[in-house]
């Protein structure tokens, strides 16, 4: 059993992501999490992202005081908890960014950029703070629920990027550099095959890192996409990970049955629920959350068209037959012999489990399926004393 010591450089790189902001004299984009960064970047743009924060008024616990806040103003707690915690956030002035980083608030938006391939809330969302801050928005409209992405998408969501290059540049006030662009997808790219490399490692048994380890750690290619910053740090990752499989050593004691948390994380349950499983000798190994930023169509020869295909094919927007597909494979990749599904109240398009897939899941492969219902930020819609006696009982029958 070991503590990952790169906990200790990702802190130090989280915190210089966010005082960086404090620096008045740059412009600034926001950018839904699995949105344009790279083009964003290739601007000059520092890039900050409202879901990142949202993740961190949940985890903090805050999102219980701020979505009421929001819902005085029309935004009802049933859709995203991220958006209405978010918002909350803001009409309450009051965020964690001011106590943990020193900013007097999130950083002003000089442009809105989103990316409707998640859902249709982040457009929303984003169109808020165009009106609050008067400030230009521009966004894709992604093809969703696809079986395959086809040439008509990939070209549909090119036209798009292509069309926010004016804007790009009247905003930032610089021109755009192809090899700019290319570079940035390159670093992404390179950054994000770490990251696929690291998740990897619990393919091992024992597994080196957890899906509760892999949550926070996934900070960086969130956030720093397309920078060195991103890329040194999945290559200290990495090289941690594998000194752990080389020793055979475990990030819980005694591993002795292998879980798929399939969903979003419940993150102001993050600890009690890692600790849960790990009391009961049960390692979370795979998630399809954490792999959403592993980007393997990234090529910096074709950065229009491979960032199109990319951003079209992540889980979240595929089909229920792809992703039935995408999660056997996992299933099979990580030995798993249970797979817990949460069901998010407030996040309907991250939620798996309402359309037969788990009971489909387990007729095909016979591991064991387990619906747990909570939310990732609004912690009214998750019943503590329930879960933990579904979650024993649960690991009980495959142990």
């Amino acid at each position: 059993m070991h503590k990952i010591e790169a906990s200790k450089l990702l802190k130090k790189v989280m915190s210089d992501h966010f005082i960086a902001f404090s620096d008045k004299s740059k412009k600034v984009a926001w950018c839904t999490s699995v949105g344009p960064a790279e083009l964003l970047r290739s601007f000059g743009f520092e890039v900050y992202f409202p879901e990142n924060h949202g993740a961190l008024l949940g985890t903090s616990r805050l999102s219980t005081e701020f979505i009421p806040i929001a819902s005085t103003v029309g935004y009802s707690s049933e859709i995203c908890s991220y958006l209405t915690s978010d918002i909350g956030s803001y009409l309450s002035k009051n965020t964690p960014l001011t106590k943990n980083f020193g900013l007097d608030g999130v950083p002003k938006p000089d442009l809105l950029v989103y990316n409707t391939n998640q859902c249709r809330e982040v457009q929303d969302w984003l169109l808020f703070y165009a009106k609050e801050f008067n400030c230009p928005i521009v966004g894709i409209q992604s093809p969703r629920h696809l079986d395959e992405v086809k040439k008509s998408d990939i070209d549909n969501v090119v036209a798009q990027m292509k069309a926010m290059i004016p804007v790009c540049e009247q905003v930032s006030e610089n021109k755009f550099d192809l090899d700019k662009f290319k570079e940035t997808l390159k670093l992404s790219k390179e950054a994000t095959l770490l990251w696929k490399q690291s998740l990897e490692t619990a393919k091992n048994i024992p597994a080196p890192i957890s899906f509760f380890d892999s949550t926070i750690h996934m900070g960086p290619i969130v956030v720093l996409r397309g920078t060195e910053i991103a890329k040194t740090y999945y290559e200290t990752l990495l090289k941690e990970l594998n000194t752990y499989v080389d020793q055979k050593s475990g990030i819980i004691e005694n591993e002795q049955t292998r879980i798929y948390w399939e969903g979003m994380p419940i993150w102001g349950k993050l600890r009690m629920t890692s600790e849960l499983f790990a009391s009961k000798n049960a390692a979370v190994v795979a998630s399809t959350y954490c792999n959403s930023w592993i980007f393997d169509d990234f090529d910096e020869n074709e950065p229009f068209e491979s960032s199109a295909l990319a951003y079209s094919t992540i889980f979240i927007n595929m089909s229920e037959p792809v992703k039935f597909v995408r999660m056997k494979k996992l299933i099979e990749d990580y030995k798993i012999n249970g797979i817990v599904f949460h069901d998010s109240k407030t996040c309907f398009n991250n939620s798996n489990s309402r359309f037969g897939l788990p009971q489909r899941l387990k007729d095909e492969t016979g591991v064991e399926v387990l619906t747990i219902e909570g939310d990732l930020c609004d912690l009214r819609f998750f019943s503590e004393a329930q879960s933990v006696t579904k979650i024993e009982t649960f690991i009980e029958q495959m142990l």
